[in-house]
């Protein structure tokens, strides 16, 4: 692609070349130009932010969240989307301005500390790695990446460069799930036999349903948007209105990885933690008949409906050698015997239910725990917690305070699990034995090739 035939944004004052890619250098004061800060800066230090993806799902959010922290300057925006970045710019009017985020890192440079990806999921890998090898502390929207080898290849950039992570699992600093974290490390419910996660949401079931065929041929692509720039790494599909661009990409292939890969990291997240985790010896998936039955759909799309199971080597919270853990999404629901541990009221549409040898905890996502049954733990002391913003204990840890949380050491491995599951969709019914090591599936070599994928020719990561 050529980078210097880059459209100008309809709605926003045209700027120079130059001076688009530089910003207003004359309007803005010296502290912006400042070096990048170091890992173990002091505490008053300013952290200079870059915002990649400022609209669709979550990024706005985001970039409401940086500014609201008093010692970040958010110094350089950039979306595909100009009707996304004229509403960020008029937030942040001082911030200079990209379409393009590989422009931005490399004019960029030492004048932006940080970055935040919030983008859909198959470019979150290509984005951080290049952001992370420039040396820029990193915030990435949650899944990680899209693939598994993504996955393992960001961690060991990470390590390498020694900087500030955080996965965007926004909701594990919580109160809610905090507490949740408490009562298991405490090991308030005993020793875990099973967990059951879920996501049954009525939104995103009827969002899939709705879902055609991919267009044979494409629409005129809006002033607004540059197309490849959104197709970035992934095979070049014709522009479609609604179909894919700002939202409903997660529930393709191409560019999303499923209900599973959304909301699975939320609801993994208290697990992960909570059971010190490691890597699972193998997933299976079941997925609906429609789906299933369908080479076109099973080709593009993600399913409706997924229970995917994956079975977990013990460990001192387990009370055996392995664990079940269990997803439903869709219209696949917990069975009857997980429902009635919650009788008399609607079972959360999205939650976590781990039962122990001493009772259960239920943790209706973003929402305070239930210890069950109630009447035994009626006397359980909730933990004494600080509230906390997930945005600013990056930005704390990047300005030397407290380690992130979900930093991609932590939050990596987790993610490997997750899109394992998202390999057994598409085999469905198989047992995936995983080996970690060496990152194989034994038993079914063909499955090897969903653990990664070619990009489009020009995107390849070096």
């Amino acid at each position: 692609m050529n980078h210097h035939d880059t459209p100008p944004f309809p709605g926003l004052p045209p700027l120079p070349r130059r001076q688009f890619l530089q910003g207003a250098i004359g309007a803005l004061t010296a502290p912006l130009f400042l070096p990048a800060i170091s890992t173990g800066a002091a505490a008053n230090a300013t952290l200079n932010h870059a915002c990649i993806g400022v609209g669709g799902m979550m990024g706005f959010n985001d970039l409401q969240n940086f500014l609201s922290h008093k010692k970040v300057r958010i110094t350089a925006l950039c979306d595909v989307d100009s009707r996304h970045l004229q509403k960020a710019r008029e937030a942040v009017p001082e911030a200079r301005v990209y379409r393009d985020w590989r422009e931005l890192l490399d004019t960029e440079g030492d004048r932006i500390d940080s970055v935040n990806v919030t983008v859909p999921d198959h470019m979150h890998f290509s984005i951080a790695h290049k952001a992370i090898q420039s040396g820029k502390h990193v915030y990435c929207q949650k899944p990680l990446c899209h693939d598994v080898a993504e996955v393992r290849t960001l961690m060991q950039a990470t390590r390498k460069a020694g900087v500030t992570t955080q996965l965007g699992t926004h909701i594990t600093s919580t109160l809610a799930e905090r507490t949740a974290l408490s009562y298991l490390r405490q090991g308030v419910i005993g020793k875990i036999e099973r967990v059951i996660l879920c996501a049954n949401r009525p939104g995103a079931i009827e969002a899939y349903r709705l879902l055609g065929p991919r267009p044979a041929s494409g629409q005129p692509v809006p002033e607004s948007l540059d197309w490849d720039l959104w197709i970035g790494s992934a095979p070049m599909r014709p522009y479609a209105a609604d179909m894919y661009h700002p939202v409903l990409w997660r529930a393709w292939q191409d560019f999303g990885t499923g209900w599973s890969g959304d909301i699975g990291c939320h609801l993994f997240d208290l697990v992960w933690k909570g059971l010190e985790l490691t890597a699972p010896l193998r997933v299976r998936a079941r997925v609906q008949d429609s789906w299933q039955q369908s080479p076109a759909r099973r080709a593009d799309t993600w399913p409706q409906s997924n229970h995917i199971t994956w079975v977990f080597p013990g460990n001192r919270h387990t009370q055996a050698d392995e664990l079940t853990v269990e997803w439903y999404d869709g219209l696949f629901f917990p069975p009857k015997e997980i429902l009635d541990l919650y009788p008399g009221r609607v079972y959360p549409t999205e939650s976590a239910m781990l039962i122990g040898s001493e009772g259960a905890l239920l943790y209706p996502l973003d929402s305070a725990p239930w210890l069950l049954p109630r009447d035994k733990f009626v006397d359980q002391a909730r933990p004494t917690l600080t509230p906390r913003n997930h945005y600013h204990h990056f930005v704390d840890a990047c300005l030397g305070g407290e380690k992130t949380e979900c930093h991609f050491g932590q939050s990596g491995p987790m993610t490997e699990a997750i899109l394992l599951g998202t390999v057994a969709v598409r085999m469905p019914g198989q047992w995936l034995d995983w080996d970690t090591t060496q990152m194989t599936i034994k038993n079914q070599p063909q499955a090897e090739q969903l653990l990664r994928r070619s990009y489009r020719t020009g995107w390849e990561v070096t």
